[in-house]
């Protein structure tokens, strides 16, 4: 009976060690991943440009392997337990850090921290953060919760419509307000985060929510910007319906859209990519979440950022965040080969940084 009983304590002995060691692993791949790039976690020590964006050029387009399932996130694989969040995370900076180091993609990975870039980010000075806009991925709950958090206003319920995008009356700075050194300072020293989404997917959302529903009655996209684009890229000249998902995806593949977009001003930003957006090679972000998982990025960013005993992100409808593989191919399906490969080779830098595959009708 004593034999049994100092086996069983050595049992436990050996198991606490096994339990030990792993979590030394588990600390040691953490210190390894978060101290092995000088720069930590504040931006880069490089004066800022104030500059155009650069100009993209088409690629090579190289094969990936393709997933059968309808219905899925595209992005790495993840987990629904918050409990691994951290090695998610982490693991979508360590691969954005080399990805932004392959010099056969730096024109599609890197651009200026130009005027362009700073006017997307937005300022909370009372928490330290920092909120980069990528629009058609949930960025008015994100308005909100730092709408709520600078003080404008108690509760994200009652924040009016109509205020969250008034930059004069929603309380929220842009970057760009700054003096340089004070700009140089929050970079170095803030909480800074944005959401990305299955390119592709993002343009189908922006195509449907300016070109064909327009909720919020913007009416210079159907009147302004769409003859526009008819005008340069619509094939068949004796078509008179409005704009088509073929005439938009040619424009956006356009290695010439620049000029276009000058005349379009800010109201690009619903299709420019993640790069130009929000600059992720020259300013180290803290966190990246996915539009695909947000039912679980949200509440990890909020916690990272130290907020989440001050502020919940805003429930999410069921379903919403779904990668849906055959509407993305339904909207392709009238497209030449051509015209999408031309499109894949501007977003390809926004697909390989943030760890989206080459949709499958690519690869057919």
């Amino acid at each position: 009976w004593l034999t049994s009983d100092n086996m069983h304590h050595q049992w436990l002995l050996l198991a606490a060690c096994f339990w030990v060691i792993f979590m030394f692993m588990v600390a040691s791949k953490f210190i390894t991943l978060t101290f092995k790039d000088p720069d930590g976690y504040g931006a880069k020590q490089e004066p800022l440009i104030l500059t155009a964006v650069t100009k993209v050029e088409e690629v090579h387009v190289p094969e990936e392997k393709h997933w059968p399932e309808e219905f899925q996130p595209t992005g790495k694989a993840f987990s629904g337990n918050l409990i691994h969040q951290p090695l998610v995370h982490m693991e979508r900076l360590e691969l954005l850090r080399n990805v932004c180091k392959d010099t056969a993609l730096r024109d599609l990975s890197h651009t200026a921290v130009s005027k362009f870039v700073l006017d997307r980010i937005f300022v909370c000075d009372k928490h330290k953060i920092l909120f980069c806009q990528t629009p058609k991925v949930g960025n008015t709950q994100w308005k909100k919760v730092l709408i709520v958090l600078n003080g404008a206003f108690s509760s994200i319920e009652e924040i009016p419509e109509n205020i969250v995008h008034d930059h004069e009356k929603n309380g929220l700075p842009r970057l760009s307000s700054f003096s340089d050194s004070e700009i140089k300072k929050r970079l170095n020293l803030y909480f800074k985060f944005f959401i990305v989404r299955d390119p592709f997917e993002r343009l189908i959302s922006a195509f449907k929510d300016k070109f064909v529903h327009n909720p919020r009655f913007e009416p210079w996209y159907r009147h302004e910007i769409a003859p526009g684009i008819i005008r340069k890229y619509r094939k068949n000249r004796t078509e008179t319906k409005g704009l088509q998902f073929e005439d938009f995806v040619r424009y956006l593949g356009d290695p010439n859209h620049r000029w276009l977009d000058v005349q379009f001003g800010d109201h690009i930003i619903h299709w420019v990519t993640y790069v130009e957006l929000c600059a992720p090679c020259e300013i180290t972000y803290s966190v990246i979440g996915h539009h695909e998982t947000l039912e679980d990025d949200a509440p990890y960013i909020l916690k990272a950022a130290g907020i989440d005993h001050l502020v919940s992100y805003p429930t999410i409808p069921p379903g919403i965040t779904v990668y849906n593989r055959t509407k993305v191919e339904r909207y392709f399906s009238g497209i030449s080969k051509r015209d999408i490969r031309r499109l894949y080779a501007r977003f390809e830098g926004d697909f390989k940084l943030f760890g989206y595959r080459e949709p499958d009708f690519l690869l057919n």
